[in-house]
């Protein structure tokens, strides 16, 4: 059983860790005065402010910070500062068995993905697939992100609960209905993770899955890994998030999935997109595809 997805304080401490990538020292300091203003204390781990190349820090401080941030008993959620690249080279790193014990709302995307994975299958904890810091808040806050993620944080993720925004142009690429377990992220992650230890399990799962950058041929080919492994197979049914900053790949996804005759829900607003609504992977839900809704089941 996964461990509840439980409300934070409005005081409450959060822990911001920098498992990925580096950020500019400027925006580290923004990051307290942001949180302050809504009301909750920041709480900066030494990594933040440390660069090797095009990490944060080295793999041994970025792991040691995540592992204290989990461990801290004043820490209520962990918000990733930025995502880039750098995760993967943490998960043999990590005592899954303390984070279990410690566990907690975990925020972030892109290269978080593989976290979200391990915790998700290997601590049996619920996370957040949401904006972080310096990379996102801090410079792109429309306002509902930045909302979206606190009543989230705020309220916890409860039964029933809807996880569709409001006016939001969805578009069903094939109807149905399909419950499972929320998983998924970055294709690009979750396609290079297939054969490792910290591959998803996306049996009987709704997959979410989104990306930036990847020029549709990109996007194909790595949506055939995922078939050639057994993923698209095994999962219920779909959510498509952003793919950004590329080429519309709408037509592979099509070509691709829509054979499957499983549910499939495209447009939602989460992944490299403002808005960048936040998903608790590791929750149940219930995805109706031709209604246009997901929610918490």
């Amino acid at each position: 059983m996964f461990t509840p997805l439980r409300a934070i304080a409005p005081d409450a401490t959060i822990a911001v860790i920098a498992p990925a990538g580096p950020s500019p020292s400027v925006r580290v300091e923004a990051i307290t005065p942001w949180l302050a203003a809504r009301g909750l204390r920041a709480k900066i781990f030494p990594g933040c402010y440390e660069q090797t190349g095009y990490l944060a820090g080295s793999d041994a401080r970025r792991a040691d910070d995540l592992l204290a941030a989990f461990a801290d008993p004043a820490v209520a959620a962990i918000i990733c500062m930025r995502g880039g690249y750098g995760s993967s080279r943490l998960l043999d790193k990590l005592d899954f068995a303390l984070i279990a014990e410690h566990a907690k709302p975990f925020v972030g995307y892109s290269d978080i993905t593989y976290l979200h994975t391990a915790f998700n299958q290997l601590a049996r904890m619920p996370t957040l697939h949401a904006p972080m810091l310096t990379s996102d808040l801090l410079v792109n806050d429309d306002g509902a992100s930045a909302n979206a993620l606190l009543d989230m944080l705020l309220g916890g993720v409860q039964s029933g609960m809807s996880l569709a925004p409001e006016g939001m142009a969805l578009h069903t690429l094939v109807g149905g209905r399909a419950q499972g377990r929320l998983t998924g992220g970055n294709l690009s992650v979750l396609s290079a993770a297939l054969g490792t230890p910290y591959a998803m399990d996306a049996r009987d799962a709704i997959l979410f899955l989104e990306d930036v950058g990847e020029a549709p041929y990109k996007v194909d080919r790595m949506l055939t890994q995922l078939r050639h492994a057994g993923v698209l197979d095994a999962v219920c049914g779909f959510v498509i998030g952003s793919f950004s900053d590329a080429d519309d790949p709408q037509g592979v996804i099509s070509e691709l999935l829509t054979p499957l005759g499983k549910p499939v829900l495209c447009g939602w607003p989460a992944g490299h997109c403002v808005p960048n609504y936040p998903l608790p992977f590791g929750v149940e839900v219930v995805l109706d595809a031709r209604e246009q809704t997901l929610r918490v089941a």
